[in-house]
């Protein structure tokens, strides 16, 4: 059922409900559903047994007062076919065939932009999301962020609001000092494992890349940042660490790049403290009397926000705890105008949420309890060759992203000539990015690199992908021109087989689909929605011919088959993730 369609409805239904509850001060709110049961009709409503009690009368028979209302209304002639009484008093409708193929012409008509909305009214929003220590390859945790901050944007931007995707880089702190004597001790010619190898030092084979880069004094830049030069000087530690951080920043760069993700804006955690956002934020604390001195440390009163315990916000040796700039971090979010910030991240993250709050709410600067939003994933294990896969040559202790887009794509790294981001990756980071977002974020996941491979209707890319390529060489079969401007004309009546009534229907369902996700900040469902509605496709097909001799019957089917691939491409268009016309 169309959005309009459902406003149509639920205008019936008040007009029918006003005289019933005149004179009294119910106020009923007509919710409409779809029945779980497909046979029970397309539309249920508990109208009347909301507003039954109250009005001391039968439910059954204030539902049938509502439907004699409902259906004597002209208004609704052309939608409603019959309605029905179920049960203690549910009122079941069954929609008018035409109102059913109407959403086919509506499809047709907006193109691309059919399920987006202006819901949003351009309100600012920012989504944080991969934010990589820059201390060595991003992993398929950090890829599992991208996919879903990503996906969870253009699903925000379809529906209207103004979203800046933003990148936050932890460039200061103990491991970035790690990461500079890491590659330090590379370059003085140390190995992991010998005699003076920093015990706890980076030991993947990139430090080593890192190393040669900096005796060989060459230049690197991040997309974002000014290009920095090596010294060469083993010596200087300053130098290595600010040439090791452009580095990996660089090498982040081109896996996003790979991966099909653009950030709006980068955001450095040193320069928190360089503007003195920090100290700003502490003294703010301070002043506003959240806060107190314990055994040397700094405390913040964080159990006054519903936290299970006070947090230490200074340490004794006068360092900050690491949650201390992220809620400078978030003041400046919310400075900058983003009255709603979401932020991806791993599981793990989880013990800093009430405390990130309760600095907020600590500053009284009027940041609602709830800000920021997260969406919390957890961890994903890989299988290749039926074996679980733990490290990665490359990184020396996980599955590097880059890893798992190049399988994904079926080559072999070893012994490739090509630079990795001359590579033609799509097939890889369609994988990998459809897969990513086939699950709830806060359920564990398994990606299969053979699966991600299979051309069957087991890999769920590829068969949302096959969907989308199978209406094409339909439509190569038929000659068809490609003018979907006749298609407006089009009879669509011809359309009731019950293969076709299902199709119809799920194309109908999209732009709930998108709001769900919204909602929900899940953008799983428009996964899930895109493996059902190639799964009503694939039926289709196998159950009606659509090159049928009656000219009428044919026109109408390419009709439908053109509104499904609409709505194919622009679900996979959200997910980031390409439509094929062939296979």
């Amino acid at each position: 059922m169309l959005a309009a369609q459902k406003q149509r409805i639920t205008e019936l239904f008040q007009d029918a409900v006003a005289p019933l509850v005149a004179g009294t001060e119910l106020n009923p709110n007509v919710v409409l559903e779809r029945p779980r049961d497909p046979s029970h009709g397309d539309v249920a409503c508990n109208l009347a047994m909301q507003i039954a009690k109250p009005l001391k009368k039968n439910p059954r028979e204030v539902a049938q007062a509502l439907v004699d209302a409902v259906q004597a209304n002209p208004a609704g002639k052309d939608l409603i076919a019959s309605a029905e009484i179920a049960g203690p008093g549910f009122i079941n409708l069954r929609l008018t065939s035409a109102s059913k193929q109407a959403v086919v012409k509506t499809v047709l008509q907006q193109g691309a932009d059919y399920g987006k909305s202006k819901l949003g009214n351009n309100k600012k929003i920012v989504v944080e999301f991969v934010s990589a220590n820059p201390t060595g390859p991003l992993h398929v945790g950090h890829g599992r962020q991208g996919a879903l901050g990503d996906a969870l944007s253009a699903v925000y931007q379809s529906q209207g609001y103004d979203v800046t995707r933003e990148f936050y880089y932890n460039d200061a702190g103990v491991q970035i000092a790690t990461l500079a004597t890491s590659v330090q001790a590379r370059a003085k010619g140390l190995k992991p494992g010998v005699e003076g190898w920093p015990e706890s030092a980076y030991n993947g084979d990139y430090i080593q890349d890192i190393a040669n880069d900096f005796l060989a004094k060459k230049t690197v830049a991040a997309s974002d940042g000014k290009p920095v030069t090596a010294s060469g000087n083993v010596d200087d530690i300053e130098s290595i660490r600010a040439f090791a951080v452009a580095y990996l920043r660089r090498e982040q760069d081109l896996d996003l790049q790979a991966f099909g993700i653009k950030f709006d804006n980068y955001y450095l955690e040193s320069s928190l403290y360089a503007d003195g956002m920090v100290a700003k934020t502490v003294d703010a604390l301070i002043k506003a009397d959240k806060t107190y001195e314990q055994d040397g440390a700094l405390w913040l009163r964080t159990t006054d926000y519903r936290d299970d315990k006070d947090r230490v916000m200074k340490k004794s040796d006068g360092t900050y705890t690491y949650f201390v700039p992220d809620v400078a971090y978030h003041t400046v979010k919310w400075e900058r105008g983003y009255t709603q910030a979401i932020n991806v991240q791993g599981s793990d993250h989880h013990g800093t949420i009430a405390r990130v709050r309760a600095g907020l709410q600590a500053l009284d600067m009027g940041i609602p309890q709830g800000y920021p939003d997260y969406v919390l994933h957890k961890m994903v294990t890989v299988m290749k060759n039926g074996e679980e896969v733990k490290i990665s040559k490359r990184a020396g202790s996980y599955v590097t992203l880059r890893d798992l887009i190049e399988w994904s794509t079926g080559e072999t790294p070893e012994g490739e000539e090509r630079a990795f981001q001359d590579r033609d990756l799509t097939r890889g980071r369609d994988a990998v990015r459809f897969f990513l977002i086939s699950r709830k974020g806060d359920t564990e996941f398994v990606f299969d690199v053979d699966l991600a491979l299979a051309q069957s209707d087991e890999n769920p890319v590829y068969y949302v992908q096959y969907a989308h390529a199978r209406i094409c060489s339909v439509l190569n079969q038929a000659k068809w021109n490609g003018d979907e401007a006749a298609l407006a004309n089009i009879d669509l009546s011809p359309l009731t087989a019950p293969r076709e009534a299902t199709l119809l229907a799920k194309l109908a369902e999209y732009p709930e689909v998108l709001q769900k996700a919204l909602e929900e900040l899940g953008p799983h469902q428009v996964a899930f929605y895109l493996r059902d509605l190639a799964g009503e496709l694939h039926s289709y097909y196998n159950a009606e011919r659509v090159l049928v001799d009656d000219e009428s019957l044919k026109m109408a089917r390419i009709a439908l088959l053109v509104a499904t691939r609409h709505v194919l491409r622009n679900g996979l268009s959200l997910l980031g993730v390409s439509a094929p016309a062939r296979m």
